[in-house]
């Protein structure tokens, strides 16, 4: 039986826990995820774990940070003046608001915190600083070239 190598389009079912054992993401109850390896479709310890497995096999794989979303950086937490916000909008801790960058991109970020004057927000993925375990199975690798 062919072991998956990198080029190769794959379909895998996985699970996604954090150090604690809290599931972040799964596709046992869902299609299966769809990538080609060495396309960069899914961060590198991910695909890393794939390489080398053959349908039906399963791995058990912990993705230090570095390899998953790197590491929580400070620089990209903000405490912005209530007052800039147009409107006066009613924060909440937990809501996600997309900020237009001054050179036009869009990030997304994270309301962490709340005071009487100001809003403190987090740009960083929600998962960066965080060591990732997958538990990831191997469902096909499909036939032919990867679709471009």
């Amino acid at each position: 039986m062919a072991r998956a190598r990198m080029g190769d389009r794959v379909k895998v079912h996985y699970t996604g826990t954090l150090a604690d054992g809290a599931v972040f993401d799964t596709t046992r109850d869902a299609e299966p995820l769809e990538f080609t390896l060495g396309g960069k479709e899914v961060i590198p310890g991910f695909e890393e774990a794939v390489v080398g497995l053959e349908p039906g096999e399963s791995r058990t794989t912990v993705v230090p940070a570095a390899g998953a979303y790197g590491p929580h950086r400070e620089d990209m937490v903000a405490h912005v003046e209530r007052a800039r916000f147009p409107g006066k909008p009613d924060f909440k801790v937990g809501q996600q608001l997309q900020i237009k960058h001054k050179d036009g991109q869009t990030l997304v970020a994270a309301v962490v915190g709340i005071t009487g004057s100001t809003v403190t927000l987090d740009a960083n993925h929600p998962l960066a600083g965080k060591d990732l375990t997958y538990s990831i199975t191997l469902v096909s690798i499909l036939p032919g070239p990867a679709p471009r």
